[in-house]
């Protein structure tokens, strides 16, 4: 079983990861995985944040010599800017939770709720672990998965399709030319003349105080048939790639494939058909499924996309009330970004990665990676031979 859990608030010391069942064996550095949350922190319309931190990660087990051992691997990022909080956030009774007080929840965050669910009155309490902050140790993990996936001959792309009101050009790229076109975009946009008008419309939101989303797209080449399943609800792979991304932070909606454009057009455009020759085997000529039929994986690329809502922490704050007072107040304004639609993107790859992963070693269960890629071989064997 592949599983991890996460912990650690936003001005905390450090976030933390523990991830179970990674096989033995798999090269993993933390240049590798810092590598990954480098893209997290880029793109244009982030925040004053992404200059304080610059993410890297620590192992603290479960990694020798650049390989990992079998046993659990832990991962550290170490919040850099907690040297400025270590009075507030301390663990110990030391700890001046008189100072940075939040009693005004912001509209679209968990704030309120969590306040109320937990029976804090200090908002503080629910938006340090509720705050997007988490994703960097999600990435880390997310990491290790795509390090993996990639050695059994799985890529992984992510980019963007839209920003506020600006969509790039529907075009079947290719994988090399997809990402040829991402190298040098800002907002991982691979159409430069949509990507332009995408950082017009960021500038235009920043000076009036406001935010964006948008959408990304996921893409998962060359995967093994039969990833996932038919047979129970919960093994449904395109349910679960739907669900990890509806938890990243501001995600509001996921499709797959054709997705909610399908629901507009008849059957006979929506279906993939299928056909058969000796050298390609089984094959299709088009994708609406994404990559996904029967809640399994049928040879072809995975496509997801999520919707990003925009950002909740304006600098134009909306109105609120007082938890303390029950006044109405202008909420509380922490430090954030105008827009971060890229980087949800790449978290977005992390927790796509990481599913798929989890798939894998299902249908493969195996201790150490010569065993992994020995069993997926010989299941493309078999695929081809069918």
């Amino acid at each position: 079983m592949l599983r991890f859990l996460t912990a650690g608030e936003s001005h905390g010391p450090a976030l933390t990861a523990i991830v179970e069942g990674l096989p033995a064996g798999l090269p993993l550095t933390q240049e590798y995985i810092n590598y990954q949350l480098a893209r997290r922190q880029g793109g244009y319309g982030r925040g004053g944040r992404m200059q304080i931190e610059k993410d890297t990660v620590n192992f603290i087990s479960g990694v020798r010599g650049g390989l990992t051992l079998g046993s659990p691997v832990t991962m550290q990022i170490e919040n850099k800017d907690y040297v400025n909080w270590s009075n507030i956030m301390a663990s110990g009774p030391e700890a001046d939770t008189s100072q940075r007080v939040v009693t005004r929840p912001r509209p679209g965050h968990a704030d309120l709720t969590g306040a109320i669910k937990y029976r804090h009155n200090d908002i503080r309490n629910v938006l340090e672990r509720a705050s997007a902050r988490e994703t960097a140790i999600r990435v880390a993990v997310g990491s290790a998965a795509r390090r993996m996936l990639e050695e059994i001959g799985v890529k992984l792309v992510a980019l963007v399709r839209q920003i506020g009101g600006v969509s790039i050009e529907d075009k079947d790229y290719h994988v090399n030319e997809l990402c040829e076109s991402l190298t040098d975009s800002q907002l991982m946009c691979p159409d430069p003349a949509a990507e332009k008008k995408m950082m017009q419309e960021i500038d235009r939101c920043k000076e009036e105080g406001d935010s964006l989303g948008g959408v990304f797209e996921v893409r998962a080449y060359n995967l093994p048939v039969g990833l996932g399943s038919y047979v129970h609800y919960d093994r449904k792979l395109d349910g679960r790639l739907a669900g990890a991304l509806m938890s990243i932070q501001a995600i509001k909606g996921v499709e797959v494939g054709a997705g909610f454009s399908a629901a507009a057009l008849p059957g006979s455009k929506v279906h993939d058909e299928i056909f058969y020759n000796e050298e390609r085997g089984y094959h299709r000529v088009t994708n609406g499924a994404g990559g996904i039929e029967g809640g399994m994986t049928n040879g072809q690329t995975v496509v997801v996309r999520a919707a990003m809502k925009p950002i909740p922490t304006l600098y134009k704050p909306l109105k609120s009330v007082d938890m303390g007072t029950k006044e109405p107040f202008e909420a509380s304004v922490e430090r954030s970004d105008v827009c971060a639609v890229p980087a949800a993107a790449v978290v977005g790859e992390a927790v796509v990665a990481w599913e798929l992963a989890v798939a894998v070693l299902e249908k493969f269960p195996a201790d150490n990676l010569y065993d992994l890629k020995q069993a997926v071989r010989r299941h493309a064997e078999y695929v081809r031979q069918v």
